[in-house]
């Protein structure tokens, strides 16, 4: 009877062995440079005193005359995550500013893995959220290999 709960406690051991190994990969903070889901936008993350904040780097036309239509003249250099803080393992919370509408939200970012995160923004204490996985570039858009 010992040598059977000796065996299954193996198997349970052995099948659980993925998963650990998983959880143990450390996943990249979300600094460096990430594209927006409609490909036309990019922005640079990266510390902002004890926080975590993102920049535009660059912008199409579209969105360029979006943010003017939003009130903001000059999209790229503009603060679109603002004082975001960790929050648990691979989230942080802040404020993400949307600037065709000239509008700042609550936000939060899930780091989905190394190349991919969730930005989330709500109103009205979350009861309202949209949210888009932007993507980690290497270069930006238009820019030689």
């Amino acid at each position: 009877m010992a040598m059977g709960r000796l065996w299954v406690a193996a198997a349970l051991l052995c099948s659980a062995m993925p998963a650990l190994a998983a959880a143990a990969v450390p996943v990249r903070a979300p600094e460096g440079v990430w594209l927006g889901p409609h490909n036309n936008v990019a922005v640079r993350t990266g510390p902002c005193g004890d926080r975590l904040c993102g920049w535009v780097v660059w912008a199409d036309g579209e969105a360029q005359a979006d943010a003017r239509d939003g009130g903001v003249d000059r999209l790229v250099g503009t603060e679109l995550l603002e004082d975001y803080h960790p929050d648990g393992r691979n989230q942080w919370r802040g404020t993400v500013f949307v600037p065709d509408m000239g509008r700042r939200f609550s936000s939060q970012i899930d780091q989905l893995s190394s190349g991919r995160m969730r930005v989330k923004g709500c109103i009205l204490g979350g009861l309202i959220c949209k949210s888009q996985i932007w993507t980690r570039i290497e270069r930006l858009p238009g820019s030689a290999s």
